[in-house]
C-alpha cells in the first residue's frame, strides 16, 4: 500500500513556518494573520496525521482526504519557499561589493508587487486547509506524537563486514559454477548458457558477483561485462547497456540505430573469450530472447552467457547448461549469519535468552539470506524478549509459507522505521533498479528535498544526511556497497527497490518509454534509457506539472528537441533537482534561471556544451551544481558569486585559473576535476570558511597550491590525484609569483580527517611539513598511490590517530607511522621494503600492526587476530 507521506510534508511546512526568514521581509496586511491562522490548523491535522497514514489501508475516503492534504502541504512548502528565496535575494543585493549592477542583475522583483502577490497566495493556501481541517473529524481519528527515532551510527567496518556477509555458505555453488564456465563448450556454433535459478532473497546475485570477481574468471576470460536486465528487455537498450559494459563506444551511442549499435557490439566481441552475466532476467519472450543472442555470435570460442532469474521458464528458454538451482541455506549457516547482524561480535553470549527466541525466527527463515539479515538487522541493539516474540509470532509467517511472499518481511522492517526515514527510502524508488548510488549523491539528493531533520541547532545536513544513510544500511536497505577511496557507492536489492516503489507510488515514477503511464500529481520522475524525446513526451508535461525532479541521463536533447527542453523549464516551475547528465547537450536554456525552486543541478559528462548560462547565478537556492567532465565550457558563469547558499560544487574548465571562487563562502565541498588547462586555483582561498573538502583530479598543468589553503580550519578531507607537476612543497601566487616556501611550511591550521595522494608525483619525496604539522593527532584516513620518490620523514612517524593506511607502488617508503594503536585497516601493495617488513609473525613492523583487524599484503588478506592467538 502506497504511502502518503503527509506526516513528514507538514512537519516540513511547519519548520518553514516557524523559520524567521520570511519575518525579515515587509508583510502586506493580514499576511501575518494568515500565517498564524495556517500553522495553527496544520498543527491540529498534524496531531492525527499518523493515525490516518495506518488506518488509510482499509479506507479509501480517507486515503482520498490524506492525498489532498499531501497536495496541499507541497503546494503550502512552495509558497513558504517563496519567502525564503526573496530573503536570500535581498542579501545578493545589500552586499556591499555589487552595487548597480547587482541591482540591475536582480531587477525582477518588486517589493510592493511582491507582498501582495504572496498575500493572495498565502489567504489562498490557508483557506485551502481549513477546508481540509473541517472533514478530519468524519474519520475519528486519535492523536498520536512520534519523535525523530533512534539513529544507529556505523562506521565503514560496518559496511565491509555486511559486503563481506551476504554470500555466506556459497563457496559450493560458486565452485560449481566457476567450472562450468571454464570448460571447453562442445558445441562451437553455440553460445553457452547457464542459468542460475531462484526465489528472489537467496542470493543469485551475489553468487554471480562472486564468480564474476574471481581471479581464475579474470584470467580465463578476454572480456567481462555485467549488465542488470530487470523487467526491461528491448533489444536496442540491452545492447547499448552490453556496449557499455564492454567499456566500448563513445558518447553518441545514444544516437545511434540499433543497426549501428550492433556494429559496435560485433567490434567488441570480435576475437574475444567474454563472460556475459545477465542479471534479474524476467521476459518469457522465446523470440527476444533468440533476438539478443544472434548479436552475441561474434565472440571467441568459449564465450559463456550467466542468466540470473526468478523464473524456471526463462531457464527453459535460455540454457544450455544444466541450471544452478539455487536453495536456502542451511539451519547452522543461517543461525550464523543471524546472529552476526543481531549482535555486536561476542555480544550473543550475554544474551543466550535471545538467542534461543532468535533460533525460532531462523527456522522459519527457510534459508533466505536477504530474510535472515533483515530480520537480523530489525533486532540489532534490542534486548527485550517482547520485541523478539513479536518478531516470532508475527502473522508475516503465514504469508512467508506462499513461494518469493518475502515481501512482507521486508514491509515488517519499513514499519519499523520513523516517519522521515520511510520517506528517505522511498525517495530512493526514483533512481531505477540496480542504480550504483554515491554517498555524497544521495545525501544531496535528499537535502534538495529537506528530508532531513534535526533536533540540534547548527547540524550540518550533510552529517544528519549520513546519520540517516548508516541507519537505513543498518537495516540492510542497501547492500554491494564499494569502498573507493573517499567515495561510498552502493546499491538496493530488487525487492527492497520493489517496496520502495510501493510505498512511493504516487511520488515517484521511472519510465522506460513515453507509452508508460503516471500517476496522476507524481513529483519525482526519471527517464531511463529513453533514446529520444518524442513527441509523445510532451503529453507527460501536462501530466508532471507539479514535478519537484525530473532526471534525463543518456537522453538526446540535441537541436530537435531543443522546444522540449524550454517547455520543460517553463513547465516545471516547482523543481528542486534537475539532472541532464551524458546527453549530447550543446546549449542550456537561458530560463534555467527562472527555476527558483531548484537546489540540485547535475550537468556532469555533457561533452557538447561549451557554456553555462550567466542566469544560472540567479538560482540563490541552488544548494548543489554539478558539471564535472563537461570538457568544452570554456569559463565559469561570471556571476557564480551570487551563489550564495551553494554547498558542494564540482567542475570541469578551460581556464588558467578559477577566480571568482573565493566568494562562495557557504561552500562545503569543492571537486576540481579535469581541468587540463589548470595553472593554479584563486587568491582568497582562505575566505571558503565552511569548505570541508577539497577534490583535486587529473589537472595536470596544476603546479603549486594557494598560499591561504593552510588557513582552511574546516577543512576535513583533502584529495589531490594525478596532478604530474604539482609541487606540494611549493606556493604559488595568483599571478604564478613563488610565494616564502618557509613560511608556507609554519603555523599551519589545518586539521585534516582524510589525506589522500594519488601520483603520479614525481617532485614528491617528502609528505610536506604544512599538510602533516596540524593533523597529526587528527589523520585518520590516510591514501597514498603512485608516489614513487616518496620516502619517510619524521612528521610521517607521528600519525598517531590513523584508523585506515593504504599504501599502493611507493616503492621508497621503508617504515610505517609509529604507535597506531588505533589502526583498523592496512593495506601495502608493490611497496617491497614495506611488504617485506609487515609480514605476519615474522616481519620487523609485525608486532606493531599484529592489533589490526584487516590487513592486506599485496592483495592477500590476513588474519592478524587469528595468527596472533596462541
Amino acid at each position: 500500500m502506497a504511502e502518503s507521506f503527509a506526516f513528514n510534508i507538514a512537519e516540513n511546512v511547519l519548520s518553514k513556518l516557524a523559520n524567521i526568514a520570511y519575518q525579515e521581509i515587509r508583510l502586506a496586511r493580514g499576511v501575518q494573520s494568515d500565517l498564524v491562522k495556517l500553522k495553527t490548523t496544520l498543527t491540529t491535522i498534524k496531531a492525527v496525521l499518523l493515525d490516518a497514514e495506518e488506518k488509510q489501508a482499509h479506507d479509501n475516503q480517507l486515503r482520498v482526504w490524506l492525498q489532498e492534504l499531501r497536495d496541499a502541504c507541497y503546494d503550502a512548502e512552495d509558497v513558504l519557499d517563496e519567502f525564503e528565496i526573496e530573503a536570500l535575494r535581498k542579501q545578493v543585493v545589500k552586499q556591499r561589493s555589487i552595487g548597480k549592477q547587482v541591482s540591475h542583475f536582480f531587477s525582477s522583483s518588486n517589493p510592493l508587487a511582491f507582498r501582495f502577490r504572496m498575500a493572495h497566495k498565502v489567504k489562498k493556501v490557508t483557506e485551502r486547509f481549513v477546508e481540509i481541517a473541517a472533514l478530519k473529524n468524519n474519520f475519528h481519528l486519535i492523536e498520536r506524537h512520534d519523535g525523530p527515532g533512534h539513529v544507529v551510527r556505523l562506521d565503514r567496518e560496518t559496511h565491509s563486514f555486511v559486503q563481506a556477509s551476504e554470500v555466506i555458505g556459497r563457496d559450493e555453488e560458486k565452485e560449481r559454477i566457476i567450472k562450468m564456465l571454464m570448460q571447453d563448450p562442445a558445441d562451437e556454433e553455440d553460445i553457452s548458457v547457464l542459468p542460475i535459478v531462484g526465489i528472489g532473497g537467496l542470493g543469485k546475485t551475489a553468487l554471480a558477483k562472486l564468480v564474476f570477481n574471481d581471479g581464475r574468471i579474470d584470467r580465463h576470460f578476454g572480456l567481462k561485462m555485467w549488465v542488470c536486465v530487470s523487467d526491461d528487455f528491448d533489444l536496442k537498450r540491452l545492447v547499448l547497456k552490453i556496449i557499455k559494459a564492454g567499456k566500448e563506444g563513445d558518447g553518441d551511442l545514444g544516437n545511434m540505430d540499433l543497426e549501428q549499435l550492433q556494429k559496435v557490439l560485433r567490434d567488441c566481441l570480435k576475437g574475444n573469450k567474454y563472460l556475459l552475466i545477465l542479471d534479474d532476467v524476467w521476459s518469457e519472450d522465446n523470440r527476444k530472447w533468440q533476438e539478443l543472442k544472434q548479436l552475441l555470435v561474434g565472440g571467441a570460442s568459449g564465450s559463456k552467457i550467466v542468466v540470473t532469474t526468478r523464473s524456471n521458464q526463462v531457464t527453459k528458454i535460455v540454457g544450455t547448461i544444466p541450471p544452478q538451482n539455487l536453495e536456502g541455506l542451511p539451519y547452522d549457516q543461517s543461525l550464523s549469519l543471524f546472529l552476526k547482524f543481531a549482535f555486536k561480535r561476542g555480544e550473543e553470549k550475554q544474551h543466550p535468552n535471545l538467542v534461543k527466541i532468535g533460533e525460532d525466527i531462523v527456522k522459519k527463515c527457510k534459508g533466505v539470506p536477504l530474510v535472515v539479515k533483515t530480520l537480523g538487522s530489525l533486532l540489532f541493539s534490542k534486548i527485550s524478549e517482547h520485541e523478539w516474540r513479536l518478531v516470532k509470532d508475527s502473522e508475516m509467517w503465514e504469508l512467508m509459507e506462499k513461494e518469493n511472499e518475502i515481501f512482507s518481511v521486508l514491509k515488517l522492517s519499513y514499519d519499523q522505521l520513523p516517519p522521515h526515514l520511510k520517506q528517505c527510502f522511498a525517495h530512493c524508488s526514483v533512481y531505477p533498479k540496480d542504480y550504483a548510488f554515491v554517498e555524497f549523491e544521495l545525501i544531496q539528493f535528499w537535502m534538495a528535498h529537506g528530508l532531513l531533520q534535526s533536533s540540534k541547532k547548527n547540524e550540518d545536513p550533510e552529517d544528519i544526511g549520513r546519520q540517516y544513510l548508516n541507519h537505513l544500511s543498518s537495516r540492510c536497505f542497501f547492500q554491494d556497497y564499494q569502498d573507493k577511496g573517499f567515495l561510498i557507492e552502493f546499491k538496493m536489492h530488487d525487492l527492497l527497490h520493489d517496496l520502495a516503489l510501493s510505498v512511493a507510488k504516487n511520488e515517484c515514477s521511472t519510465l522506460n518509454s513515453f507509452e508508460q503511464n503516471i500517476p496522476q500529481g507524481v513529483r519525482h520522475v526519471y527517464l531511463d534509457n529513453c533514446d529520444s524525446l518524442e513527441e509523445k513526451a510532451f503529453e507527460l508535461l501536462n501530466k508532471a506539472g507539479h514535478v519537484r525532479t525530473f532526471m534525463l541521463p543518456d537522453v538526446d536533447t540535441g537541436p530537435g528537441n531543443k522546444s522540449f527542453m524550454e517547455t520543460c523549464l517553463k513547465r516545471f516551475q516547482h523543481l528542486r533537482v534537475l539532472e541532464l547528465s551524458r546527453s549530447n547537450l550543446e546549449i542550456l536554456p537561458k530560463g534555467i534561471g527562472n527555476l527558483k525552486h531548484l537546489r540540485f543541478l547535475y550537468l556532469c559528462d555533457n561533452p557538447n556544451i561549451k557554456k553555462l548560462p550567466n542566469s544560472i547565478c540567479k538560482l540563490q537556492n541552488l544548494q548543489t551544481l554539478l558539471f564535472a567532465g563537461c570538457y568544452k565550457i570554456e569559463e565559469l558563469p561570471r556571476e557564480m558569486r551570487y551563489l550564495i547558499n551553494l554547498r558542494f560544487l564540482s567542475l570541469t574548465t578551460k581556464q588558467r585559473d578559477l577566480r571568482g571562487l573565493e566568494h562562495l563562502k557557504s561552500l562545503r565541498t569543492l571537486c576540481i576535476i579535469n581541468c587540463k588547462n589548470l595553472e593554479y586555483l584563486f587568491e582568497g582561498i582562505q575566505n571558503l570558511t565552511s569548505l570541508q573538502t577539497l577534490c583535486i583530479s587529473r589537472c595536470r598543468n596544476l603546479t603549486s597550491l594557494p598560499h591561504g589553503l593552510k588557513y582552511l580550519t574546516a577543512l576535513q578531507t583533502l584529495s589531490i590525484r594525478v596532478c604530474v607537476k604539482l609541487d606540494l612543497n611549493m606556493t604559488m601566487g595568483f599571478e604564478g609569483k613563488e610565494e616564502d616556501n618557509q613560511d608556507y611550511l609554519v603555523d599551519s591550521g589545518l586539521c585534516l580527517q582524510r589525506l589522500g595522494i594519488t601520483g603520479p608525483l614525481p617532485n614528491l619525496e617528502a609528505l610536506p611539513q604544512w599538510l602533516l604539522q596540524g593533523s597529526a593527532n587528527t589523520l585518520k584516513q590516510l591514501d597514498i598511490e603512485r608516489c614513487e620518490n616518496l620516502t619517510t620523514t619524521p612528521e610521517w612517524k607521528t600519525l598517531t590517530s590513523l584508523e585506515r593506511l593504504w599504501i599502493f607502488k611507493c616503492p621508497k617508503l621503508s617504515t610505517l607511522p609509529e604507535k597506531m594503536q588505533r589502526l583498523k585497516r592496512l593495506s601495502i601493495i608493490e611497496c617491497p621494503i614495506l611488504s617485506e617488513r609487515c609480514k605476519p609473525e615474522t616481519g620487523e613492523d609485525w608486532p606493531s600492526i599484529a592489533h589490526v583487524s584487516r590487513i592486506c599484503l599485496d592483495g592477500a588478506e590476513i588474519s592478524s587476530k587469528e595468527l596472533s592467538t596462541p
